[in-house]
């Protein structure tokens, strides 16, 4: 069995309990976190495979970005899952009846396909998988790919409409107007004699003396 083989087995391994502990685990955060290591292995089984877009494309969006995301929102949240885990006993068949279900059809799939598959096609020393499928992309799928950019920038349009609603209590400052501002605009210097209620205090006392 060679390393290759051996590194295979156990990241599978690896994955395949990190799986079962998100669906085991009592506290959401330690759900969160192993759902984390489960997509970690994923994108190193990948890395194996020589599906090197694949792979950082999981690590870059769903654990650097969706997973973050959601343990800083069940951390915030504060769920209670002893609520949540009191009906599980009364739908724990049906969802053992399910999961069998999906075992059995694929491993129908697996089973009936895995004798039509060939042998693995030589690649060539300088093949790269990013360069393949952005290729494949821009050349093959080039409106495809439009029509998805196009979707994904009126959802952010739309996203940063509803964010950006005017309050009517609310203080704006217009940055051109605070860039116009002059001196002279703002301060004015005015001349005039000087007053003090102690000099005038003074000057009454001095007069009532005189008097």
């Amino acid at each position: 069995m060679t390393f290759t083989s051996v590194l295979f087995y156990l990241l599978a391994f690896v994955l395949v309990v990190a799986a079962f502990r998100v669906i085991t685990a009592r506290s959401p955060v330690t759900a969160v976190l192993h759902l984390i290591l489960a997509f970690a292995n994923a994108a190193m089984l990948w890395m194996l495979l020589g599906a090197e877009f694949l792979a950082l494309l999981l690590v870059l969006v769903y654990v650097g970005a969706v997973m973050v995301l959601f343990l800083f929102v069940v951390m915030m949240l504060d769920i209670r899952i002893d609520h949540l885990r009191r009906g599980l006993k009364t739908y724990l068949p049906l969802g053992l009846v399910i999961g069998l279900i999906l075992v059995l059809e694929m491993g129908f799939v697996l089973f009936t396909t895995w004798g039509d598959a060939g042998p693995q096609v030589a690649m060539a020393g300088d093949y790269n998988n990013a360069r393949a499928l952005g290729e494949a992309m821009y050349t093959q799928y080039v409106f495809g790919v439009e029509v998805g950019a196009a979707l994904l920038l009126v959802g952010m349009v739309a996203a940063i409409a509803l964010t950006l609603r005017r309050r009517r209590d609310a203080k704006y400052n217009d940055p051109v107007a605070a860039v116009r501002v002059r001196a002279k605009d703002r301060f004015r210097l005015v001349k005039m004699t000087a007053q003090s209620e102690r000099a005038q205090g003074q000057a009454a006392a001095e007069q009532g003396e005189k008097q």
